[in-house]
């Protein structure tokens, strides 16, 4: 299990297995008095406040691959990989004021049950199985394998060690307490994850004047050029100002508004006020990474460039060796697997639910709420061995991070689609959102393919057509909002008892919807977080 150089202190070692062990039994335990309903099971009995469901989406959006990846693009490119995290507190003001009083009050279970409300069944299905495929090969299988190389780096554990322990633990309270399990131990390692990150940033800041680095002057100086601006106008990493603009909220909103992972923690809230202030929360929170994340990979670059060399993925073990002392060091980790396993344990229970509910429970209406509970189980299992065996391919990409924004980027424009043009335009038909979903998925299946590029040596959107990932997303969404327009012209207009109550009259009825009611309005709240980024981009434009 353990290779023979293994460099982990035993101090160490005993705070990540107490870690474990804690997180463990705090999962079993938070449900052990409550009847396990299908209620309860996938939504925790619709009883979260604001405070949990937003230290939930920040802790489910947040996995290894952003702690590792994010450092590692700091070091190479800067804070430029920082819009990642800023723009989406943007999608999540969508999320809190455009999409969650339709969820909240339509009291679905899951995303594709909107779905079905607002088009059809046949839309459902498509997007359940969209969701489940996101969930194996983004959510859990690069996560746990961006994990596992985490800890071999750090402590010399093997790799598939590390995926078996981490699967096991992680997948034991998940399968067994479901979402309440699953957002009690978020909010723990929201808390631990935070800590552990503004420690590694305080010590590297405070190593900088060692290498004779004492003013904001010298340390501008001693990083690439570029590489403390927010905003590119250069395009040759794919993050130019443009790109940033255009192609983000195609893959922000996809992601934050439509994926059943994020999204859940929403529809499990106890009001709809507390529905539409968590998203708010972990937009305020999700400015953080920014400074806690990308910015330590770039003080790296100026401590270690001759140590780290082209070797981006190092930069946080690195810095974690090098500065932080024995037991903190044990405390660092734990923040590293309570990103990976807030992360899987949020993919695991939304498969469990979409599997139960969008697809069991369709095929058999009569199926009860105790079966819909073990087969939300059974299935959790059976996708997290999915995701274990895909995961040991994680090593077939040079930047996980990266490859994981690609993904998203093929996947994320016909969903996006829909979901847009179906809550603002009542015109939108059935037929065009099972269109839309369809001819997406293969426009994005052959993006992937000819980019990665399993055929030849060359990415041809990228580096023949000069079209990066971000870019692709865009043109990606146009191209599927055009085919849900045509195809809704093409075909008859719904009913007015079909989309009353699923769609906006227009975007300005978002603000319009309802007489203010103080300081924490939602419109309130979004505005204070609206200002906030746009402070962060102008001064670090």
């Amino acid at each position: 299990m353990f290779s023979t150089d293994l460099q982990i202190p035993i101090l160490d070692l005993v705070i990540i297995v107490l870690y474990m062990l804690g997180i463990l039994v705090v999962g079993i335990l938070s449900t052990r008095h409550q009847k396990m309903t299908g209620d309860t099971y996938f939504l925790a009995g619709r009883s979260l406040g604001w405070v949990t469901v937003g230290a939930a989406l920040f802790a489910s959006n947040i996995s290894t691959i952003h702690v590792v990846g994010l450092a590692a693009s700091g070091y190479r490119e800067g804070i430029v990989w920082g819009n990642f995290e800023l723009a989406a507190g943007f999608t999540l003001i969508m999320l809190g004021l455009v999409f969650a009083p339709f969820y909240f009050r339509s009291r679905i279970g899951t995303l594709p049950e909107f779905l079905e409300r607002r088009f059809s069944s046949g839309s459902r299905s498509f997007l359940a199985f969209m969701a489940i495929l996101a969930a194996i090969f983004i959510h859990i299988g690069m996560s746990l394998y961006a994990g596992a190389t985490v800890f071999e780096q750090f402590f010399g554990i093997n790799v598939i060690a590390s995926i078996l322990i981490i699967s096991v633990v992680t997948g034991i309270y998940t399968v067994l307490g479901g979402l309440k399990a699953v957002v009690i131990t978020e909010t723990i390692q929201t808390v631990v994850l935070i800590v552990g990150a503004v420690i590694v940033t305080f010590l590297a800041i405070m190593a900088l004047p060692e290498h004779g680095i004492t003013t904001m002057a010298e340390f501008e100086n001693a990083v690439k050029p570029g590489q403390l601006n927010l905003l590119h106008t250069d395009n040759s990493v794919g993050l130019a100002w443009y790109a940033v603009l255009l192609g983000y909220p195609v893959m922000g909103i996809w992601y934050w508004c439509t994926d059943q992972t994020i999204v859940q923690r929403v529809l499990a809230a106890k009001s709809e006020h507390d529905a539409q202030i968590g998203p708010l929360f972990a937009g305020f929170i999700k400015v953080l990474p920014l400074f806690i994340l990308v910015l330590p990979g770039t003080i790296g670059y100026v401590l270690f460039q001759d140590r780290i060399g082209d070797d981006a993925n190092q930069v946080l073990p690195v810095l974690i060796t090098e500065l932080v002392p024995t037991g903190l060091k044990g405390l660092i980790s734990a923040g590293l697997l309570a990103a990976l396993m807030s992360t899987i344990a949020a993919a695991l229970n939304s498969c469990g639910t979409l599997v139960a509910v969008d697809i069991v429970a369709r095929i058999r209406p009569q199926t009860t709420d105790q079966t819909q509970v073990k087969i939300g189980r059974w299935s959790a299992v059976v996708i997290m061995l999915a995701a274990m065996a895909w995961s040991t391919q994680g090593g077939r990409f040079t930047s996980i991070f990266e490859a994981v924004q690609v993904l998203g980027a093929d996947l994320a424009p016909p969903i996006t689609a829909v979901f847009l043009w179906g809550i603002f335009w009542r015109r939108g038909t059935s037929q065009a959102s099972l269109a839309t979903l369809f001819f997406g998925l293969v426009l994005g299946v052959v993006a992937f393919v000819v980019d990665l590029p399993l055929i030849g040596d060359e990415k041809l959107l990228t580096n023949v057509w000069g079209i990066p990932f971000m870019l692709q997303a865009w043109w990606g969404f146009v191209i599927c909002s055009v085919v849900f327009v045509a195809v809704s012209l093409l075909t008859p207009a719904p009913s007015a008892e079909k989309v009353d109550g699923l769609t906006w009259d227009n975007p300005l009825s978002v603000l319009k919807r309802s007489s203010y009611s103080g300081r924490t309005d939602p419109r309130i709240v979004a505005g204070a977080l609206a200002l906030t980024l746009i402070l962060v981009y102008v001064l670090l434009r």
